[in-house]
């Protein structure tokens, strides 16, 4: 069969999905932005999905779906290469003659399987659509290469797994505290999200094999996403790394030790490669830096970083060492929250005594966050209390707040600084 009369029955394969199944997320793509739209994150994260929801609002604000033009280069049916691309503006011309390419949508999923994609975004954007929407694979196209390619063209979103008020919607709970019922069919909800994360297909995985799912979108994250895309040649001395970074989430990472570590293990490893290691892991979204809070830009940069990881499903899947640590756990939990809202405004404090989370917007801070699974001993209290009326009065923020697992909600003031106590769901559904 022709390529191009391929290229037309998946354009109209396409249009006939039934999206009435396609579950909402909290964001929301901008449908007339005038931008190419990019979606980028961890693998498995839900991009293909978003891209379903958005088309499935476009036909819900009337637009028709001739107008709608959806293509997964992963598509068994394509062989597509770069001459091949504008096949599918002539086989959409072809289908549907009297339609004007200026008021068509183009969703492209996964588009960095065809080389030299984004000369063709590039002339489709400038000549014809401004109304494109694509998403690539880590092992090839990272926002860093769409925002090369397409040179400020673009908008990118970053994709994370599920948050916790998303996980509620796709199990049907009301992400609101009507009374004690409600209240503890939340908290069980949290009790599962805490353990096995967010990625959205595993609520349709059963029970016995999800650590395995978890398990091979790791090992394609390492080969894919890592080895094969940064042409790693010492795969062992990366797994050590990466297993390292692991074992050690919510702690600061110390480079110089890890390498330590190695050569007296026998590996033999430049302090240069452990740092690519990190940067590439952090790159294709496995893993994510926290830096150290400074009213200085440099010491912020120069700081070690603390670090944690994509999803907490994917923690237990790798190392039994979690799986009754809740605190860490949580911990690692609320970082992913604040890290979507806040992104690079987020930090940790760290002087006499520590403050898990410190939200530095606009030349001043904002929040204090400390985390901590359970607050019954007065030991483990007055730890927490302590690190953030400290960090406070570093920092001049006169208020803070300590998110607990189990804990009511309250307010105390101590030495002039008020600590809102609350529990984590509550933090997590702000």
């Amino acid at each position: 069969m022709k390529r191009k009369q391929v290229i037309k029955e998946v354009i109209i394969d396409n249009q006939n999905i039934n999206l009435s199944k396609v579950n909402k997320r909290t964001i929301e793509l901008p449908i007339h932005s005038t931008k190419i739209v990019s979606l980028t994150g961890v693998r498995r994260s839900g991009k293909t999905y978003l891209l379903l929801y958005t088309i499935y609002r476009l036909l819900k604000n009337k637009v028709d779906k001739s107008n709608i033009i959806y293509i997964n280069f992963e598509d068994e049916r394509l062989d597509l290469n770069t001459e091949d691309l504008d096949l599918i503006l002539q086989a959409y011309r072809e289908l549907y003659p009297g339609n004007n390419l200026d008021n068509c949508y183009f969703f492209f999923d996964e588009i960095q399987n065809i080389p030299q994609w984004e000369k063709f975004i590039r002339r489709l954007y400038e000549n014809f659509s401004k109304n494109i929407f694509i998403t690539g694979s880590n092992s090839n196209m990272l926002s860093s290469d769409i925002a090369t390619s397409l040179r400020g063209r673009n908008i990118n979103y970053e994709i994370f797994p599920l948050s916790f008020n998303e996980y509620l919607r796709f199990k049907h709970i009301k992400a609101e505290v009507t009374g004690s019922k409600q209240k503890s069919t939340i908290i069980n909800a949290l009790t599962s999200y805490v353990k096995e994360g967010g990625f959205p297909e595993l609520l349709e995985v059963p029970n016995e094999l999800r650590q395995k799912v978890l398990q091979e979108y790791f090992y394609v994250m390492l080969y894919k996403d890592l080895i094969e895309r940064y042409n790693i040649s010492n795969a062992s001395t990366l797994k050590y790394f990466l297993n390292r970074i692991l074992v050690n989430i919510g702690k600061p990472t110390s480079i110089h030790k890890i390498y330590n570590e190695l050569k007296s293990n026998g590996y033999r490893v430049s302090k240069n490669t452990l740092y690519n290691f990190l940067d590439y892991s952090e790159a294709v979204y496995l893993n994510f830096g926290l830096k150290k809070f400074d009213y200085s830009l440099i010491k912020r940069e120069k700081s070690e970083k603390k670090n944690y990881f994509i999803d907490n499903g994917l923690i237990n899947a790798l190392s039994f060492k979690f799986s009754d640590n809740y605190g860490l756990l949580l911990e690692n939990m609320v970082f992913l929250y604040l890290r979507q809202r806040y992104k690079e405004n987020l930090f940790y404090f760290k002087d006499k005594k520590e403050c898990d989370f410190v939200v530095f917007e606009n030349e001043k801070v904002t929040r204090l966050i400390q985390v901590c699974y359970n607050l019954e001993e007065e030991t483990t209290f007055r730890r927490e209390k302590d690190g953030l009326i400290y960090a406070g009065k570093k920092l001049q923020k006169l208020e803070g707040t300590i998110a607990s697992f189990d804990s009511n909600e309250d307010e105390l003031i101590e030495n002039g600084f008020k600590i809102k106590i609350l529990p984590v769901y509550k933090l997590l559904l702000e």
